[in-house]
């Protein structure tokens, strides 16, 4: 038997460390892999809202628009804008023929920003 309780503790715990990483590597000027990281922990965070509400294990699916209905959330619109932007960062750190130019230090810190502030909505749902 699934011990769903054990599955969101782990997303959610994990999601925080990922947030904590991608400030880090932004910080440090690794802007690629600091917005890899800041997807990673959405991921995970809605994939912890995602066993929340099936009482299943999160699927194996990478897209934060996606999980986000599968978790049956419901995100403004501009919450939703900064997931479809932040997915491509995940795009990016997993196939190097799709890199494009990273975006500046400002913009990366935008980013975080925004994705920070999805991140804490969904934390405070959990």
């Amino acid at each position: 038997m699934i011990d769903i309780e054990k599955q969101i503790s782990y997303w959610r715990d994990s999601a925080k460390e990922d947030l904590t990483v991608a400030y880090d590597l932004v910080h440090r000027n690794r802007i690629r892999h600091g917005l890899f990281f800041a997807h990673l922990a959405l991921e995970k965070v809605l994939k912890a809202h995602v066993c929340r509400v099936t009482q299943d294990i999160a699927p194996r699916l990478h897209n934060l628009v996606r999980l986000a209905e599968l978790a049956k959330l419901h995100p403004q619109p501009a919450q939703l804008d900064i997931l479809a932007e932040i997915n491509s960062f995940n795009i990016e750190g997993r196939y190097p023929d799709t890199l494009a130019i990273p975006p500046s230090q400002e913009d990366a810190q935008h980013y975080m920003t925004r994705a920070d502030e999805v991140f804490q909505w969904l934390i405070e749902l959990l």
